[in-house]
């Protein structure tokens, strides 16, 4: 078995757990505990998916470059997202949750864009729209839900 199969194997596997991980941390209440390790964990896997993806797309840049672009911004946006909750940044919340979601649009982009085949061919749906469907549908979602976990400002 070749260095990119198994790299394949591992990006396959962190990538499942990102997409599980963060659909439950999603779902869950928000608090410490479960969705505190549901996050963690999306995080861990997460720097593997970006890890795999930046390795994979330069052993076969010609074919994979669009991967090194999607791993690179999707992983800053669960870095952002990660250091604002961590480091409890100024308005902290509303950067958490635009970094996660925005890094979990980006991590169902990849996965359409590269297994969306069938999907276009069944649907009839042009191939890119698959890089644009998760962001239109995912931002409002980001929208309203900063919206709806926005604290009220301090009063002095």
């Amino acid at each position: 078995m070749s260095i990119y199969s198994l790299l394949l194997i591992a990006h396959i596997a962190a990538g499942t757990i990102c997409l599980l991980s963060g659909a439950c941390a999603i779902f869950v209440r928000k608090q410490k505990g479960l969705h505190t390790v549901l996050g963690e964990t999306y995080h861990i896997h997460y720097i593997f998916v970006f890890l795999t993806a930046v390795i994979m797309s330069m052993m076969k840049w010609s074919e994979l470059q669009y991967l090194f672009y999607i791993a690179l911004f999707s992983y800053a946006q669960a870095l952002y997202g990660y250091l604002a909750r961590k480091l409890r940044w100024s308005n902290w919340l509303s950067k958490h949750i635009i970094g996660m979601l925005g890094s979990y649009i980006g991590i169902i982009t990849a996965v359409l864009v590269v297994n969306g085949e069938p999907v276009t061919a069944l649907t009839g749906i042009p191939k890119l729209s698959l890089w644009f469907i998760p962001t239109i549908i995912g931002s409002p979602l980001i929208f309203f839900t900063t919206r709806r976990f926005r604290r009220p400002p301090r009063k002095i």
